[in-house]
């Protein structure tokens, strides 16, 4: 529809036109995800697919004047379309220039046009927490304010700004001081059978879950993104008690998993490997996250876990879900 004072060559020039990703535009796509403000490694079709299997894939790509200008992870489940729920969050890919509220509005006015031709009633969407991104990039959540989007769902993470950190608490300073009477060792380790053993028993003992990766999957992703998956082990000398597989995206580190033995656990190791994580490997990185402590999709906050991440400094990033009724 043409606004007042808008020719017919102005509208079209708006227009956003909102296609379906195919395995053939993997490398537009991946390219796309390297030159963004806001994306990370985790939108790489390189790791994306490792779980194709499980999810419909529905991605998207969007071009305005014929030129690709976001990209929307996404896939599809019954008349649901989510973004994307083998994801920890998954809103609209954004370069760093030429794209600004009014084109963000556009495109999901296109989008919601889009999803009402294939027939999807309902669009659940993770956006990108700001600490992810070069520059501010919230548009969406703008665009989605427009579209009476409501919150479905919120999750806690406890994330130190590197910048201004809080540092330890007094308790974890002290936890310090005693593992540096043991002889601790911690390394840069590739051996994930070994860390995914412990980590294995400690979620089954303590939660009744499974690692979302398999040992099988982790390894695989980290011979693919080398620079951004790593694990760190510490040892004393009956060997690594305790470890932390990190997913880094150069802006932030975040703790993925975190795994340990009765002994380490009572003996502080956790304390002395996530010391040197913060204030030495990753000191460079704008946030350090350790990650949520809820469960029941946010209805419960686990407070000790909680209670240990803030100990180290860690404080209040929300990872929001919305729902939007497609009309």
């Amino acid at each position: 529809m043409e606004r007042q004072g808008e020719t017919k060559s102005d509208v079209m020039d708006k227009m956003i036109e909102i296609r379906r990703y195919s395995h053939n535009d993997i490398d537009v796509w991946n390219r796309f995800v390297g030159d963004s403000r806001n994306a990370t490694f985790l939108f790489n079709r390189n790791y994306m697919d490792y779980h194709s299997d499980r999810f419909a894939d529905a991605s998207v790509m969007a071009y305005r004047k014929g030129k690709l200008c976001a990209l929307l992870p996404a896939n599809i489940d019954g008349d649901t379309l989510w973004t994307h729920q083998g994801l920890t969050y998954g809103g609209w890919i954004i370069p760093k220039s030429h794209f600004d509220a009014n084109i963000m509005l556009e495109l999901w006015d296109a989008f919601m046009d889009y999803c009402r031709t294939i027939g999807v009633k309902k669009v659940v969407y993770k956006p990108i927490p700001y600490i992810y991104s070069s520059i501010p990039s919230q548009e969406d959540l703008y665009a989605l304010f427009r579209h009476n989007a409501v919150v479905k769902e919120v999750n806690l993470s406890s994330t130190i700004d590197m910048r201004n950190s809080i540092g330890f608490n007094m308790s974890k300073r002290q936890q310090l001081r005693k593992t540096e009477k043991i002889g601790l060792k911690i390394t840069k380790s590739e051996d994930y059978k070994g860390f995914w053993r412990i980590l294995e028993d400690c979620l089954q003992e303590r939660h009744s879950s499974k690692p979302v990766h398999t040992c099988e999957e982790i390894m695989e992703l980290a011979t693919k993104f080398t620079n951004n998956i790593s694990l760190y082990t510490i040892s004393d000398d009956e060997g690594v008690q305790a470890g932390v597989c990190i997913f880094d995206t150069g802006i932030v580190a975040h703790s993925q998993y975190t795994a340990t033995t009765e002994k380490a656990r009572k003996n502080y190791y956790l304390t002395a490997l996530y010391d040197y994580l913060i204030n030495k490997e990753f000191r460079c990185r704008h946030y350090f996250d350790f990650g949520t402590s809820n469960e029941q999709h946010g209805r419960v906050l686990n407070a000790g876990l909680l209670n240990q991440k803030y100990s180290m400094g860690g404080t209040g990033v929300a990872y929001t879900v919305y729902e939007i009724q497609v009309g």
